[in-house]
């Protein structure tokens, strides 16, 4: 079996396990607090970064864009339509560009800062960067996440998914990186009402059930989180 270094609170992390649930694919997960930088771990991945997929034979599979890509090579073509990458090059372009918007610049201009601050340094010792949250940094981080926010929310009203007609690595990157936020009940959903109806599209997936049962200790989830009717 498959075994998934992860966080709870990860959205990248989130994003590789949405994949696995829609493909059905069977994986252990095991968390892991990469600023503890383990010697084992960083091992299997010299940058220290969360994800990182062990396959049958133990071989690491490092970062959330090379896994996503590396899912879609072995289980993409078994999935027919199902499959979460497009055919056609030009639409596979697409998707790449706004999986990596949110693997990358949402997660360093929003996630970097909100849950950093919340989540992450509530669970570092005071030694390797723990401590009270940096109000000036959650505000950045929310100032940030009303641009992407409207982002979504103009390609929610504008395409059928966000990368096209049909449900792809897109839309998992973006949910799974926008659930973390949500959990802690940082986006305002009535701002952008094409981006709500969207997210609850993907909520109501059955790959989204583990993401909702996810817990942050000491902090618990917005009263909606869970809600698939918000």
């Amino acid at each position: 079996m498959k075994r998934l270094y992860h966080h709870p609170m990860s959205g990248n992390s989130r994003y590789i396990r949405l994949i696995l649930a829609e493909y059905g694919v069977d994986a252990e997960l095991e968390e892991e607090r990469q600023w503890q930088r383990r010697e084992a771990f960083m091992k299997m991945n010299p940058a220290g970064t969360l994800p990182v997929l062990l396959d049958e034979a133990d071989h690491p599979i490092c970062g959330a864009f090379i896994i996503g890509e590396f899912l879609d090579e072995i289980q993409g073509p078994l999935m027919r339509e199902r499959r979460l990458m497009p055919e056609a090059s030009l639409e596979r372009a697409e998707i790449r560009r706004i999986v990596d918007w949110f693997l990358h610049k949402f997660d360093q201009e929003v996630a970097g800062y909100l849950v950093h601050e919340r989540v992450f340094r509530q669970q570092m010792p005071m030694d390797l960067g723990g401590g009270s949250p940096d109000s000036a940094a959650m505000r950045a981080g929310r100032a940030n996440l009303k641009m992407h926010m409207r982002y979504v929310g103009w390609l929610a009203n504008t395409r059928n998914w966000l990368g096209g007609n049909r449900l792809s690595q897109a839309d998992l990157a973006a949910a799974a990186a926008i659930s973390v936020l949500d959990y802690l009940g940082e986006i305002d959903w009535e701002a952008e009402p094409a981006a709500r109806d969207w997210y609850a599209r993907i909520k109501s997936r059955p790959s989204f059930r583990t993401l909702l049962s996810d817990k942050a200790a000491g902090l618990p989830p917005a009263a909606h989180y869970t809600d698939l009717d918000f």
